[in-house]
């Protein structure tokens, strides 16, 4: 688990194809990160990889087709700048919300206007995913959590203090930057009780608003 607090911003030194699988090597020189061991997970661009060589200032992790076919992982250039977080541990504390480091989608930036000394960023995303966002709620753009401001279908925007554009690869977004997606967790659950999927016997929307969960009055 992670909680999209980025420890700061890291880089791809290599990578290597091999069985249409890909092999990454992380730099991570001056990014706070804990020890790393073998095992290890650590969420790069919001992707929940595991360490499977440490090198000098990195380490190398594997990413699978499916991963590289659902993620921006497999658009990644040698040299371009990642977000890092390591996996969250017993006593951390939780900032920003419970992230898995399983990316729902691939959205696209759309536009970036000023605002005071913040900016504020839209992004589009598959229709599919919209539903799991809310005003005001949570999501994760390439493993940052941030805010939504504004919903409206496909199109949500998000505010970026100065620190988290300083830590973070946003200073880099323009229109057409492709991004990770991680819905919040507590969305999915909520749709598969509600009748979203194949819910558990006895769980529906009845039960929910007998026990306060829905805002039917």
């Amino acid at each position: 688990m992670f909680t999209g607090i980025i420890r700061g911003v890291g880089r791809i030194a290599a990578f290597s194809d091999v069985g249409g699988d890909r092999r990454l090597r992380i730099d991570h020189q001056g990014v706070d990160l804990p020890p790393l061991d073998l095992g290890d997970s650590v969420a790069v661009n919001g992707v929940c990889l595991t360490v499977v060589e440490l090198v000098d200032a990195g380490f190398s992790a594997d990413v699978s087709l499916e991963t590289l076919s659902v993620t921006t992982l497999g658009r990644l250039e040698q040299g371009a700048s990642v977000n890092l977080e390591p996996a969250l541990r017993m006593g951390d504390a939780l900032d920003g919300h419970l992230l898995t480091g399983h990316v729902d989608g691939i959205g696209s930036v759309t536009d970036i206007v000023p605002a005071a000394r913040s900016s504020v960023i839209e992004i589009e995303v598959p229709t599919a995913l919209a539903v799991y966002i809310a005003r005001k709620g949570a999501i994760a753009v390439d493993g940052i959590s941030l805010t939504v401001n504004v919903i409206d279908g496909a199109i949500f925007t998000v505010n970026i203090v100065p620190h988290t554009a300083e830590m973070t690869i946003i200073s880099g977004y323009k229109p057409g930057t492709a991004v990770n997606i991680e819905v919040d967790i507590i969305a999915r659950y909520v749709e598969r009780l509600a009748g979203g999927g194949e819910s558990p016997a006895g769980i529906g929307l009845d039960l929910l608003e007998k026990h306060g969960y829905t805002d039917k009055t």
